[in-house]
């Protein structure tokens, strides 16, 4: 895990997890009347006792059951979401994320980050993040915008990666093409400030292999070896099927109004290759990363501007220091002018600053800034440079004017619903408090990348799905696959909407088998739009994924 469980809340009950003795894998309901339990630091997501809890009358074993999972539940403290319960920024909390770069393919957004992970000084504190032991970079998914699949680290870096040569993994790039009638991915990194790599894979979520065995950029190649920080690299397929990267940083000294470090050129048929030497872009003010979109016939580069940006550089561009700016041109390959300054430095809005790093997609016929801050540690009491990834929606002019885009903590809209009655897999969620997230098959455990299971789970943490969509005859029956790891719990599942809450218990039962099927009933269907929340009690266990049904 990349952070640690500050600030776990655990019971604050005495019902004892002896209770299980008598559970098998058949779980029983709760009712959709409930008091509301003891106050949280949150919300507490589906906090209800079950109806047949109440005192007095005779009781069949099915609500003495009920009612003594329902005891369990009753009181708990969740541990903490980072980020709140309505809240969508930063897009997870499991892990850190930095420099986002966004791909669409087949109907969903997978997003490559930079894999910040924890230094720790002799004394085994955590301190500042100096981005010299990063080799790995981190990729999730969505299909709505909201709902993030954890896909787990790609190792990229060193003895232990796909590219043994590199030192680091940074700030990644990803684009696909249909190659020999087959989609193949490309993967671009930053090995350090010093070139540019590159792995592939048939998958988007890996596992990478490096084909080309050295830097795909590097500082013996023509016009790169003046380049200060070469690294930042974006990609761009157009609709002819030509490809373009774009790459560099850096302010040589005396130069920051114009410091000449960007660079772009043609990728090969390849994608693997330069087609011609890379050309300068004078990009005003810039510091560093690199981005690439285009609208209608116009192509625009994005970048981070300096944080020597003086009265003169303001009064002409609008800009000032740490700023993503945009240019424009008719060519993909420039020349390129100034256009606007369209998203402040985070600090501007939370106080804590940094470098400012981005990249604008459409996805579903909607606009896109996704973009890092240091949200997430601050939360966490930390603030070491610790960074985590954040989207945010815009609209597009006419002219191609993109104006001030604000970073908030609500993020965007959902983009279509989450389909209950697909497999979900337990690495799926929207919001989470305490849990992580694991390799889950031998393919994962040997590259890092791919299927993950929800993991790390203790009382009291909980995930959220949000806006599932269970139509008008509703779903009666939910079902999670267990790895039992020899430990018996009880997971409370619970759906949400404007009308009603309807919740679940389903009892994980150790019997010796690897994994299991545990499964429990409503009292009734649930249907319409409901948010999920899924609360766990006991510990060691993992779920591989969930469906209803």
């Amino acid at each position: 895990m990349k952070y640690k469980k500050w600030k776990r809340i655990l019971l604050a009950t005495g019902a004892s997890l002896a209770l299980l003795a008598m559970a098998g894998c058949t779980g029983t309901s709760g009712g959709d009347k409930a008091s509301s339990g003891n106050e949280t630091t949150e919300s507490e997501p589906g906090a209800m006792e079950s109806s047949s809890v109440q005192e007095g009358g005779d009781k069949t074993d099915q609500e003495v059951e009920s009612m003594d999972y329902a005891e369990i539940f009753k009181g708990m403290k969740l541990v903490k979401s980072y980020k709140g319960l309505q809240n969508n920024n930063p897009i997870i909390e499991q892990h850190y994320g930095a420099d986002p770069f966004a791909l669409v393919y087949d109907d969903t957004v997978y997003f490559y980050m930079t894999a910040d992970a924890y230094e720790y000084d002799a004394a085994g504190e955590i301190k500042e993040n100096t981005y010299g032991k990063i080799r790995s970079l981190y990729v999730v998914s969505t299909k709505d915008m909201i709902n993030f699949t954890d896909h787990g680290e790609i190792t990229i870096a060193g003895e232990g990666g796909a590219t043994k040569w590199a030192h680091n993994s940074w700030a990644p790039a990803a684009a696909w093409k249909e190659i020999d009638g087959k989609p193949k991915f490309f993967l671009y990194f930053a090995d350090n400030g010093g070139g540019i790599g590159v792995v592939t894979s048939d998958s988007p979520v890996g596992p990478f292999v490096d084909e080309l065995g050295h830097g795909l950029i590097r500082r013996d190649m023509e016009n790169c070896g003046n380049v200060e920080w070469l690294f930042d690299p974006a990609v761009f397929v157009d609709d002819d099927g030509k490809a373009y990267i774009y790459f560099g940083g850096g302010v040589p000294k005396g130069l920051a109004a114009h410091p000449m470090t960007a660079r772009c050129a043609q990728l090969g048929d390849d994608m693997m290759s330069l087609v011609d030497v890379p050309k300068v872009i004078d990009a005003p003010y810039l510091f560093e990363d690199s981005g690439i979109h285009k609208y209608g016939d116009t192509y625009y580069y994005t970048y981070c501007s300096n944080f020597s940006v003086d009265k003169a550089g303001t009064d002409e561009y609008g800009m000032e220091n740490g700023e993503i700016c945009v240019m424009e041109s008719k060519n993909p390959l420039g020349p390129f002018t100034f256009k606007e300054r369209i998203l402040r430095n985070p600090g501007y809005y939370w106080g804590v600053g940094g470098n400012n790093h981005h990249a604008i997609f459409q996805f579903k016929d909607q606009w896109y800034i996704t973009y890092h801050t240091r949200m997430l540690e601050t939360e966490q009491q930390i603030q070491k440079g610790y960074r985590s990834t954040s989207i945010d929606e815009f609209t597009m002019g006419e002219d191609g004017t993109i104006g001030d885009v604000r970073m908030t903590k609500n993020g965007r809209k959902q983009v279509g619903r989450l389909n209950p009655y697909e497999t979900i897999n337990g690495a799926t969620f929207a919001v989470m408090g305490g849990v992580d997230t694991a390799p889950a098959d031998e393919v994962s455990k040997k590259y890092g990348c791919g299927n993950l299971l929800l993991t790390a789970i203790n009382s009291g943490d909980f995930v959220k799905l949000q806006g599932a969509d269970f139509g008008d005859k509703g779903a009666t029956v939910v079902k999670a696959t267990v790895k039992t790891n020899g430990k018996d719990g009880v997971i409370r599942v619970t759906a949400k909407s404007d009308a009603k809450e309807l919740t679940a218990y389903l009892p994980v039962k150790a019997d010796g088998a690897e994994s299991t099927v545990c499964e429990a009933k409503f009292d009734e269907a649930v249907t319409g739009i409901c948010d999920i929340f899924i609360t766990f009690s006991g510990e060691g266990y993992e779920v591989k994924d969930w469906i209803f049904e």
